[in-house]
C-alpha cells in the first residue's frame, strides 16, 4: 500500500504507508509505550520506505532528551578549538549525542545569542569558552541552568560563576617555558601576545591583575612569563612585552621594534601560534635566524612547527583530553540530573617539547 505523502513526509504519511494508527506510528518512532514486534517492524519499514526523519526538536519537547550538546567556542579556525571540538564530539558520539558547535569570534554578545540558540534547541548540555570577563557577565549562563541546562566551562575558568571548569594551568606552563629560555642563557626575553593595551605600560606594575581577573589564557601566560623573571632574578623591561591588538600583524611590527631596540632581545615566547607567525615574519624580514642569533618558544604544538626550519620548541596543549574530559564532566551531570557538591577546576598538564629552536644567545 502506497500514501500520497508531502515532501518531507510526517508521522501521519508513516502511519498510513504502515496501516496503522497515527498514535501507533509516534510511539514506536518516537521509542516510547508499547508497540508488538510485528507493528514495530512495519512502521520502521514504511518510515524507510516513504524517507520519513524524525523531527527532532518535537521529539525532544515531547520526551525532555535531545540527545544533543551544545559547544560554544571562540574561533573554530583556530587549531586548538577545533581540537577541542573533536575531543567532545568522539566523546559524545560514544554516547549516542550530536554536537551542534557555535562560534563567536570571542565577541560576547555573541556568546549570549548562542548561549539562547542552543536553549531553544532544548540541547541536553552546553560546553562554553567563555568570553565573559566575570560572574556578572555570564547572565546567559545562569539562564541556561535555570533552564535545567547542565553547563560546563572549557579552557577558562569565569571567577565567581559556580560552574565546574576544565583548564590547562596556563601560568605555570609559561613559567616552564621562560625558564627553558633561562637555562639556554638567556636573559632579554620578549614576550609576544601581551595585553590588548590601547597605550604601553609605563612600569611592571600596570601589568600585575592583567588577564588574571578573568582567567583567560594570555594574561595567565603573562603571568607565567612575570614569575619566571622573577624565579631567576632578572629585571623586568616593559619594552619586551607587545601591547595592542591581538593579531598576526601587530605580532610582526610589535617584534619588529623589539628588534630595533639598543638592547633587544635574544628569544621571544609566543603564547599563540598567530603570535607565532607574526614574530617568524619579523625575524624573517630581519635577517634573524631562528636558533641562532634568536631563541624561539610557541604554544599549542602541531604538525608545521615540527617539520619548520629549525623545528620550532613549543607547549603542547592536550586538546583532545580537554575536550573529551568536559564532554565526561557534563555527562556525568546530565546521568545525575543535577550537579551536586562545590564546583569542580579539572586541571590537565600540558608537555613542553624542545627542539632546535632554543640555543644559547648569540649577541654578535
Amino acid at each position: 500500500m502506497t500514501s500520497e505523502h508531502s515532501a518531507r513526509p510526517t508521522i501521519s504519511d508513516v502511519a498510513a504507508e504502515a496501516g496503522v494508527g497515527r498514535s501507533t506510528a509516534a510511539r514506536t518512532l518516537g521509542g516510547y509505550g508499547y508497540a508488538s514486534e510485528e507493528v514495530r517492524e512495519r512502521v520502521l519499514a514504511a518510515a524507510e520506505r516513504i524517507g520519513y526523519r524524525a523531527n527532532a526538536l518535537a521529539r525532544s519537547v515531547s520526551t525532555g532528551v535531545s540527545h544533543t550538546l551544545g559547544l560554544i567556542v571562540a574561533d573554530l579556525a583556530n587549531p586548538f578549538f577545533g581540537g577541542v571540538a573533536r575531543g567532545i564530539s568522539d566523546a559524545s558520539r560514544e554516547r549516542g549525542f550530536d554536537t551542534l558547535v557555535l562560534s563567536t569570534h570571542e565577541d560576547l554578545a555573541e556568546e549570549v545569542a548562542a548561549t539562547n540558540v542552543l536553549i531553544d534547541k532544548r540541547v541536553d548540555g552546553i560546553i562554553v569558552a567563555s568570553a565573559a570577563l566575570e560572574a556578572g557577565a555570564a547572565g546567559h549562563i545562569e539562564q541556561a541552568r535555570s533552564s535545567g541546562i547542565p553547563v560546563v566551562l572549557v579552557d577558562r575558568a569565569v571567577p565567581g560563576l559556580d560552574i565546574d571548569a576544565v583548564v590547562i594551568d596556563n601560568r605555570a606552563a609559561a613559567r616552564d617555558a621562560v625558564a627553558h629560555l633561562v637555562a639556554a642563557g638567556h636573559r632579554r626575553i620578549g614576550f609576544v601576545w601581551g595585553p590588548p593595551l590601547a597605550e604601553r605600560p609605563r612600569r611592571r606594575r600596570d601589568l600585575v591583575g592583567v588577564g588574571t581577573g578573568n582567567q583567560w589564557t594570555d594574561g595567565e601566560r603573562l603571568q607565567g612569563y612575570l614569575d619566571a623573571l622573577d624565579d631567576e632574578g632578572l629585571a623586568f623591561d616593559v619594552e619586551l612585552v607587545m601591547v595592542g591588538a591581538k593579531t598576526e600583524e601587530n605580532a610582526q611590527a610589535e617584534v619588529a621594534r623589539m628588534l630595533e631596540l639598543p638592547e633587544p632581545p635574544t628569544a621571544l615566547f609566543c603564547t599563540e601560534n598567530d603570535a607565532m607567525t607574526g614574530s617568524l615574519r619579523a625575524l624573517r624580514n630581519a635577517g634573524s635566524r631562528v636558533g641562532e642569533t634568536m631563541s624561539l618558544i610557541g604554544f599549542d604544538d602541531s604538525s608545521w612547527a615540527a617539520v619548520m626550519e629549525p623545528p620550532l620548541s613549543m607547549i603542547e596543549q592536550p586538546t583532545l583530553a580537554l575536550g573529551a574530559k568536559a564532554a565526561e564532566v557534563l555527562f556525568a551531570t546530565i546521568d545525575a540530573g543535577s550537579r551536586g557538591g562545590a564546583p569542580e577546576l579539572h586541571t590537565l598538564e600540558t608537555r613542553f617539547i624542545a627542539r632546535a629552536s632554543v640555543a644559547p644567545p648569540n649577541v654578535n
